[in-house]
């Protein structure tokens, strides 16, 4: 599979994709956006591909911002347009059912932070810096940051990395639970990858389903939430998975999961 913005290729079920605009920063523009589209509804028919590895080309930026010359172009209606097509890319990844590990080597800002943000968990370099500093630019953030900033670090500090427009550091985001967790650059790719060897050992279904409960259940009341909860549990006890998973603990033996 070849992608005019992206490298990408799958290995021990790991799909690696790597935004791949270098002498741009790997800033996104709308022909990147539809790249990650179509690669990401290729990973999520690829029943082979369990985790996702997401990262940019280069040492200085995971993604650097949107492409402001793009973005000047647009007035009102096609604005509009135009962040609703990116939120559907990144309501894509967030909701794929496969867990997607951002790994954020360098800039993260604006869009970058955004599509970060989206991904189901963040590891970050030591050299990473995270923001979104649109407000900068007379605009706000388009992509979704007004929206899951504050569900990751709550409402005041998401006010203040929002508004006051400043970059933080890899330290300070894991400190405000921006990020998993602070890594060398040069281990990013390799820790992202033993955290996907964990995921990959457990069930598919299950992991599945838990993404789902978190996800909607966030969106929920808490008597909500406990209820699809208990639903997607009962889901889960009737696949092939759970009986092989119960046998094999029963057993002492590892489980060989089928995602059925």
């Amino acid at each position: 599979m070849t992608f005019q913005n992206l490298k990408y290729e799958s290995k021990n079920k790991i799909a690696y994709v790597t935004i791949n605009r270098p002498d741009k920063l790997n800033a996104l523009n709308m022909a990147v956006m539809e790249d990650l589209r179509s690669a990401f509804t290729t990973i999520n028919a690829d029943a082979e591909i369990r985790v996702v590895i997401l990262t940019g080309a280069g040492e200085k930026a995971f993604v650097a911002g949107a492409d402001i010359a793009e973005l000047n172009k647009h007035g009102v209606v096609s604005a509009k347009e135009y962040t609703h097509k990116g939120q559907s890319v990144l309501d894509l990844i967030e909701n794929l059912g496969k867990p997607t590990i951002a790994c954020i080597n360098g800039f993260a800002l604006g869009g970058g932070c955004e599509l970060a943000m989206a991904c189901t968990m963040r590891l970050a370099s030591e050299n990473a810096k995270l923001g979104q500093p649109e407000v900068k630019l007379g605009l706000m953030p388009g992509y979704g940051g007004s929206q899951r900033l504050p569900r990751l670090v709550g409402k005041g500090v998401a006010m203040q990395i929002l508004l006051a427009a400043e970059n933080i550091s890899a330290a300070e985001a894991h400190r405000i639970g921006l990020v998993n967790e602070v890594v060398p650059l040069a281990n990013l790719i390799t820790r992202a990858e033993e955290i996907a060897a964990k995921i990959i050992a457990n069930a598919p279904l299950a992991i599945q389903y838990t993404m789902e409960a978190v996800n909607h259940g966030m969106e929920m009341t808490l008597p909500e939430g406990l209820y699809l909860e208990a639903t997607l549990f009962g889901i889960c006890c009737a696949t092939e998975d759970k009986n092989e998973g119960t046998k094999a603990f029963l057993e002492k033996r590892p489980a060989n999961f089928t995602g059925k």
